[in-house]
């Protein structure tokens, strides 16, 4: 079986309990992952997370940070992780054991985000909204939602069981027939959403969904590094036009 070319980085965001970032840290280093990043951790949380048995070295080389888009910024792809349970999704939600096909027929390669929300409330609608695709455990209807750091466990070990994890890629290089990365896909959405703001397209009390549907919608060109460069040119030439008319 061909391995995927994949880099991947845990996320975990918001976690409550500091025994669940020790197993999940103690999950990254039994399947030979590396890097796992810590978005908004609960403060004593955070101060009090106790070394993992064999995961000494991520805990210590883990990132804390205060927003998602720190977290993801150079992921080409981004994964979330839900039960759908909590959430009312009009997305295909991606059963794990069908996950690596699932990459597969989309070619992915690059650096990839896996994200893994808080304890309590799992990842939000706006979180979701950065995912190019939405992953879940076939567990129980009766009880689907499962221990956070047991759930790290079960996809470090499918990515390691079916050759969807890669060696640590080297310092990025340019290349434009890459997909875009969030940070760029970020970039492009806010240009556009200036841009239609000067049109007057949004209305105060839908703005923040049609800026999920719009980020959707970016997502679901599968733009590349070149497109969305093109298209962020396009938007801002859009824009200077529209300020220098005084729109």
């Amino acid at each position: 079986m061909k391995p995927i070319p994949l880099c991947w980085r845990i996320v975990l965001v918001r976690p409550r309990n500091p025994l669940n970032i020790g197993a999940a840290a103690r999950a990254l280093a039994n399947f030979g992952l590396r890097e796992l990043v810590v978005v908004k951790p609960y403060g004593p949380v955070w101060q009090e997370t106790r070394s993992a048995v064999g995961a000494e070295e991520i805990l210590k080389s883990a990132r804390a940070v205060e927003k998602l888009e720190e977290a993801i910024g150079d992921a080409n792809w981004v994964v979330g992780t839900t039960t759908g349970s909590r959430r009312t999704l009009d997305r295909h939600l991606i059963p794990l054991t069908d996950f690596a096909r699932w990459l597969r027929r989309r070619k992915a390669r690059g650096r990839a985000a896996l994200l893994f929300g808080s304890e309590k409330t799992g990842l939000s609608n706006e979180h979701l909204s950065y995912c190019h695709g939405l992953v879940r455990i076939p567990t129980a209807a009766h009880c689907p939602s499962m221990n956070l750091g047991q759930a790290v466990a079960l996809f470090c070990y499918e990515l390691a069981r079916s050759g969807a994890l890669s060696v640590p890629l080297p310092a990025p290089k340019v290349d434009r027939s890459q997909p875009a990365n969030a940070q760029s896909l970020e970039h492009v959405l806010e240009r556009a959403a200036r841009v239609l703001g000067h049109a007057g397209y949004f209305k105060p009390k839908t703005r923040a969904s049609q800026l999920i549907k719009l980020r959707r919608f970016l997502l679901d060109l599968g733009l590349s590094s070149n497109d969305a460069r093109v298209l962020g040119g396009v938007l801002a030439q859009v824009e200077w036009k529209i300020e220098s008319a005084g729109g």
